[in-house]
């Protein structure tokens, strides 16, 4: 037994050494072996940045359905008494869920709607970024380029204001 088991493993040693020597020749010797190997290494390239794009487009849309789902079905108060308990509410509710992997869109949504009912969002998203989960946060920002919250879109229009060129400036 112990006789066939070492006469076993020498000659898959002895084969596998084998590939190994005649690969490593091919690789050095055979232009179109290199050839094959870049064009494989390409195509697996592409393959997976294609199928990289596929899970952020799909990740992308699973957010944006929960988060419009959830704004549809639990509107975001407009009255002032009722934002700072809004607020508090799903900030604490966040914090709950984001320890959990599976609810992590959840806890993303409830971060959300207090950044939307927050008066400075940009404050509010850099205490996000220092306090919250990494993933979560980044299902925040997603959230906030899908559906950006009107206290944002305030932010946002009248950061960046708008210059047409003229052809006069131009020349």
């Amino acid at each position: 037994m112990s006789r066939a088991f070492t006469i076993t493993t020498v000659v898959l040693a002895t084969a596998i050494v084998g590939y190994v020597g005649y690969f490593d020749y091919q690789r050095r010797n055979s232009p179109e072996f290199r050839k094959s190997l870049k064009k494989r290494a390409v195509a697996q390239k592409k393959k997976s940045e294609k199928l990289a794009e596929e899970s952020r487009q799909t990740k992308v849309e699973a957010v944006k359905k929960a988060l419009l789902e959830e704004l549809a079905s639990n509107p975001i108060p407009t009255a002032l008494d009722e934002k700072e308990s809004f607020f508090m509410q799903q900030v604490a509710l966040g914090e709950q869920l984001a320890t959990k992997e599976s609810t992590k869109i959840e806890a993303a949504v409830c971060f959300y709607k207090a950044l939307a009912v927050y008066p400075n969002p940009t404050d509010i998203l850099g205490v996000y970024q220092r306090s919250v989960p990494e993933d979560v946060y980044e299902l925040v920002v997603m959230m906030i380029s899908v559906n950006p919250p009107a206290s944002v879109a305030n932010i946002l229009g009248s950061g960046f204001p708008e210059t047409k060129a003229s052809e006069e400036d131009l020349d």
